[in-house]
């Protein structure tokens, strides 16, 4: 079995019946929970300490085995009103909990977005540290066996932006890895479902990995409108420029190489313009929020919301619904609101 599809073995064992919540026949029978957009609770300031240790890890070989969601479990959770791990553990627990998603021995790697070296957190740039190391720790006490945590930035070094960012030490205080991606570990990839992306130069341990779990932030973005999950999958490859030409499907068709086994979106603080590196505190808004899906096009979809926008607006998100890798039809969509804080 080639790597990819191995991959592929040990999601479909770890997600049971998740992929029927997919079925759009299962799909129109569901109940939709109304949202409007703007509509939020009071804001909580973002913690300023680590918390606690995630379990240890195995290192055995991953197992295939892990517990199915009831067939009530919604297609995806927004978590509103605490602090970030709080939102993060709710989120997970809705949706069936992370052993859904993390099979015993596997070997995880967590996608957050650290693009640039030069802000902390707080300017909204780079993914919530907090958000980040409760993934870590709740993959662990899922029973991983290891968990990286990696990114590809364009602004400053890799060191410095993991450690400016704040993600650095919140994933050392969670038990996980933060990893470097050196260019020799890049690799010339096929896209076999590519519509315009034929091939591209991805990084060999994300796709070596058995679970992929990206971790967004929610910002304004140039050119895509928005970097969301599927634009966040951009730092997994090497020549990024190659991206900008058909910018919107061939986001999409990178989409459909890594298939990420759960998208979690920071929308703890979100950068509403100036993206994607941004530096402005006014451009800034806070909204202790966080989506989470096993639906990457969902959960961007959602995230579009937040910005007062619809999902037709963002111009990877019609591509990858027309290749069959999500829904945007957030209507028919089963989702489960959460209210954490007060």
């Amino acid at each position: 079995m080639d790597k990819l599809s191995r991959r592929q073995f040990i999601r479909i064992s770890a997600l049971g019946l998740s992929a029927l919540a997919l079925d759009p026949l299962l799909a129109a029978c569901s109940q939709a929970t109304q949202t409007e957009a703007g509509a939020y609770p009071p804001t909580q300031p973002s913690p300023d300490k680590a918390k606690t240790t995630g379990a240890t890890p195995s290192q055995d070989a991953p197992s295939t085995t892990s517990a199915s969601p009831p067939a009530s479990t919604p297609d995806l959770v927004v978590a509103r009103g605490g602090e970030p791990e709080e939102m993060v553990r709710r989120t997970l627990a809705a949706l069936g909990g992370m052993e859904r998603f993390v099979p015993k021995n596997a070997r995880v790697v967590i996608k957050p977005n650290i693009c640039i070296a030069y802000h902390t957190y707080k300017y909204a740039a780079t993914t919530n540290p907090w958000v980040v190391g409760a993934l870590v720790k709740l993959a662990l006490e899922a029973g991983a066996s290891h968990v990286q945590v990696m990114d590809n930035p364009f602004g400053g070094t890799a060191q410095e932006a993991y450690a400016r960012s704040g993600i650095e030490e919140q994933v050392k205080n969670a038990g996980g890895e933060m990893a470097l991606m050196p260019g020799f570990k890049f690799v010339k990839t096929d896209v076999p479902q590519g519509r315009d992306l034929n091939s591209i130069s991805a990084f060999q341990d994300i796709l070596d990995a058995d679970v992929l779990i990206d971790v967004p932030i929610a910002k304004h973005h140039g050119m895509a409108g928005l970097t969301l999950g599927m634009k966040n999958l951009m730092g997994a490859i090497e020549h990024r420029t190659t991206i900008h030409m058909n910018l919107g499907q061939r986001i999409a068709d990178l989409a459909s190489l890594f298939r990420p086994a759960l998208t979690v979106v920071d929308a703890v603080r979100i950068l509403m313009d100036n993206g994607p590196t941004g530096g402005n505190l006014d451009d800034v808004k806070q909204l202790d929020t966080v989506i989470a899906s096993p639906d990457i096009v969902a959960a961007d979809s959602y995230a579009t919301t937040l910005f007062g926008l619809r999902p037709e607006q963002i111009p990877y998100i019609p591509p990858a619904v027309a290749m069959g890798l999500g829904r945007s039809d957030l209507g028919n969509l089963k989702i489960e609101e959460i209210q954490v804080g007060g």
